[in-house]
């Protein structure tokens, strides 16, 4: 694992830092004064310095330069790689806008979001480990990405302004050492991360308004002064506290402020919303590599790793078989599972085909492919099966000629993966959209399920985003009715998405919702005969997060089932769940009742995981219903379809 991964500009200016572990500032700044103060670059475009090795690769169109630092006894044989592939995908997505900032005049780093390339990064770096064996012994822990930039001119978090870093490739290299300099020392251990503008994203802390009224009683009273509470203290109102649009406290005594803006109606007869949209364009995202249109004219979502691959645009030699048992349970030293499978593919690898597989020869191999696999976020009832089906298949057959027996498992493995990950149904949603629109009996209805915090509102206005590309006419139902505030967020989505429409031209959406308290079957009831009688194409249905292993919860989902009758249901499930996934997804799929199931799956939150993936295989293994979409993001383009060479091609690395 690498410890830092850093992009600036020969001006200094910090463009984009991730670091996994502290690294000394020396480090850093003997890159600084060594390699571009005093221009004494070398053939290898690298050094060590205090038990770190440094690589860098320099862009010279835009003055780039990508650094790479990790401990020189990890010896990663990737890194090169990295850069390569890294300074690609950066110049890919962001060169255009570089040169058009230098070119204003603007800082170098204006109006650039760095979402995209964090995600494209994880994934390749994901495929890039699986190639190298020799870092599997060691297990350093991952930090969080960090964003560093102030395009706006404003103060950045480590003291830094725009004006003490020069923001074009031609500025003085004494200026990139101040602002490099302090690069180990820039993320806080807290998790943020700053945002576009160099501030940082995350909860704000309310304060209490500066003109409280004072109590009646003097605070320069004995009581008061003797540490005791005076009488007015102790009966003293408490005042209400509420969050304004930008996320402060505020303090109010006004008991007729009215704080349900559900049921608020502005003149027009629309639900009054909060929120603005005049920077609606930011939480679009990229459009341009969003989906594609077909000669039909549908426009379907594109596949995560074909983004990855449409900008590398090489095969970097992995592909499935980047999997090794040795290096998955450990090489060498290791002891238990480890050290015994280590020793198992040590005499294997010597077959070079038309051995007959025994169970012996699978046993101690089957463990550390077992192994790998729960490090994946796999369920060990889900490994367990793999390793059994593996096992089946294998024993009493003959390896190929010039094939070991480490690659014959390896390949076994992959087709079981692919198999249970491979859908036994239809994922032409837009085909049977178009077939009910056709049939004009009633809208086509969606609803999303799930529990708490998964991201179903979110991932709700994305379908949205997808289908109003198509040209289609969609209405969000607003059925949780039990969190506050559920409401009024599908509210703000439905005006971001209605701004969106009329800037791109595509189709029409509105919300229907009833407020708080109500049954959410009968408002989806009434939903989607509001949706009949106004001809809407698509209704989506937002539903209330619950607790899979509340019965009394669940219960409802059933009677939610038969008065909606949804066509398709779709459960949203976390990349980051891990094992839980299995009963999970269980409980979901068993809650409609005898005569109805689950139809698909959306994983989320796939851009922060890396390629511990495994949610997704516990989640189609328990159930047999396929992963429809996959979520790499916040904004409403950062959705794809599964592709599932990229899915086994991550769980086997």
């Amino acid at each position: 694992m690498i410890d830092l991964l850093s992009v600036f500009s020969s001006g200094g200016v910090v463009l984009y830092s991730a670091t996994y572990a502290n690294v000394p500032d020396s480090v850093v700044n003997t890159l600084i004064s060594t390699v571009f103060i005093e221009n004494r670059k070398s053939s290898t475009s690298g050094f060590q310095k205090d038990g770190y090795t440094v690589k860098y690769s320099v862009s010279n169109d835009l003055g780039m330069t990508f650094v790479a630092v990790f401990k020189t006894i990890l010896q990663l044989g990737y890194v090169d790689s990295l850069l390569e592939d890294s300074k690609k995908i950066f110049l890919s997505l962001f060169s255009d806008d570089i040169k058009d900032n230098i070119k204003a005049g603007e800082p170098i780093a204006s109006g650039i979001d760095f979402t995209k390339f964090e995600a494209l990064l994880k994934v390749r770096l994901a495929e890039l480990e699986g190639t190298t064996p020799d870092i599997k012994n060691i297990k350093i822990d991952e930090g969080e990405y960090e964003i560093i930039n102030s395009p706006n001119g404003h103060d950045t978090d480590d003291g830094l302004t725009s004006d003490s870093v020069v923001g074009g490739p031609g500025s003085g290299s004494g200026a990139g050492a101040a602002a490099v300099s302090g690069l180990a020392a820039e993320t806080d251990g807290s998790g943020s991360v700053s945002s576009p503008s160099g501030k940082r994203r995350g909860g704000r802390r309310g304060k209490k308004s500066s003109n409280t009224t004072p109590s009646a009683g003097s605070p320069n009273q004995s009581g008061a002064e003797d540490g005791k509470p005076s009488a007015a203290t102790k009966t003293k109102k408490k005042m209400r506290r509420r969050w304004d649009d930008s996320g402060m406290a505020e303090y109010d005594d006004d008991d007729d402020v009215v704080l349900d803006y559900s049921s608020a109606k502005d003149g027009s007869g629309n639900a009054a919303t909060a929120g603005d949209t005049s920077n609606v364009l930011e939480f679009t995202g990229d459009l341009k590599n969003y989906g594609s249109s077909t000669k039909s004219g549908e426009f379907v979502l594109k596949e995560l790793s074909d983004e990855l691959r449409g900008i590398l645009d090489t095969d970097d030699g992995t592909g499935t078989g980047g999997f090794s048992v040795a290096a998955a349970a450990g090489a060498g030293s290791g002891a238990g599972v480890a050290s015994a499978a280590s020793s198992s593919f040590g005499f294997l690898r010597n077959f070079l085909g038309g051995k007959t597989i025994s169970p012996e020869d699978l046993q101690k191999a089957l463990a550390a492919m077992e192994n790998h696999l729960m490090k994946k976020n796999v369920a060990k009832e889900v490994a367990e099966h793999l390793c059994s089906t593996v096992d089946k298949s294998l024993v009493g057959s003959k390896t190929q000629n010039w094939t070991t027996v480490e690659a014959t498992v390896r390949t076994a493995m992959t087709d079981a993966l692919r198999r249970i990950l491979t859908p036994n149904t239809s994922l032409d949603l837009l085909h049977e959209v178009q077939a009910a629109r056709k049939s004009r009996q009633r809208p086509y209805v969606i609803s999303v399920v799930g529990v708490n915090g998964v991201g179903k509102s979110t991932n709700l206005s994305k379908i949205g985003f997808w289908l109003l590309q198509n040209k289609y006419k969609v209405l969000i139902a607003a059925c949780d009715t039990f969190r506050s505030g559920a409401v009024e967020q599908l509210k703000v989505h439905v005006r971001r998405l209605q701004e969106l429409t009329q800037r791109l031209g595509t189709g029409e959406v509105q919300i229907f919702d009833e407020g708080y308290g109500k049954d959410a079957a009968v408002i989806a009831q009434r939903a989607i005969e509001y949706g009949q009688r106004n001809e809407f194409d698509v209704v989506l249905i937002d539903t209330a997060g619950r607790r899979h292993n509340d019965d009394r919860l669940m219960s409802s989902l059933e009677k939610f089932g038969q008065l909606a009758n949804p066509d398709k249901i779709i459960m949203v499930g976390e990349a980051l769940v891990g094992t839980d996934s299995v009963q999970q997804a269980r409980n979901f799929n068993a809650a409609f009742g005898a005569n109805r199931n689950l139809d698909f799956f959306l994983i989320s939150k796939c851009d922060t995981v890396g390629d511990m993936i495994g949610s997704m295989v516990n989640m189609t293994y328990s159930t047999g219903i396929p992963v429809l979409f996959v979520g790499v993001g916040q904004n409403y383009t950062d959705l794809r379809t599964l592709s599932i060479d990229w899915a086994v091609n991550l769980l086997m690395s």
